[in-house]
């Protein structure tokens, strides 16, 4: 995997982690284990009742065992409109 994000070295990506974190930056390094380093990085923290909001991380790394899934993005097609809440899960009880 790690030989695989060298075409996306220097372009802005998008990492959710396993604790469901999303940050987007731009990706100038990785190694075999998977560790990410990020320039200019910024979470983007979403909430049900408030706007999303933007926290600059800057120079940020990410432990490679926290990365869940890292894409390309486009920084124009970013939306700060909230999105809705997802239902709620019900276990059928028998």
């Amino acid at each position: 995997m790690a030989s695989s994000l060298l075409e996306w070295i220097d372009k802005p990506v998008c990492v959710v982690t396993s604790d469901g974190r999303t940050i987007f930056g731009t990706l100038v390094g990785n190694d075999q284990v998977q560790n990410l380093i990020l320039n200019d990085a910024q979470e983007r923290v979403h909430a049900i009742d408030t706007e999303v909001e933007t926290v600059e991380l800057g120079l940020y790394v990410i432990r490679g065992d926290n990365v869940c899934m890292i894409a390309d993005f486009d920084k124009e097609k970013l939306v700060d409109s909230p999105a809705p809440p997802l239902p709620s899960l019900h276990q059928q009880q028998n």
